[in-house]
């Protein structure tokens, strides 16, 4: 799992929050590489490969989605 991680909360916690909180045009993909990046540990270039989408393309999206998740998850566990 990823560094950003809350201590307090559980895969099926993040997984729940990844198919809540990811929205917006790609949705649906989105939600795919976060969930393959966390959970599976796969490699930003295996990403963008399989997604045919550049390396920093797919960094953004773990990124930027990473840290609003964890920041909500933050919240709802205080």
């Amino acid at each position: 799992m990823s560094r950003k991680m809350p201590r307090n909360v559980s895969k099926e916690q993040v997984e729940d929050a990844i198919e809540q909180w990811i929205m917006g045009r790609n949705a649906e993909r989105n939600k795919a590489i976060v969930s393959r990046h966390l959970f599976a540990g796969i490699k930003l270039e295996d990403l963008a490969e399989e997604f045919d989408l550049s390396r920093r393309r797919i960094w953004d999206i773990i990124d930027k989605n990473e840290d609003y998740i964890f920041k909500q998850l933050q919240k709802v566990a205080k």
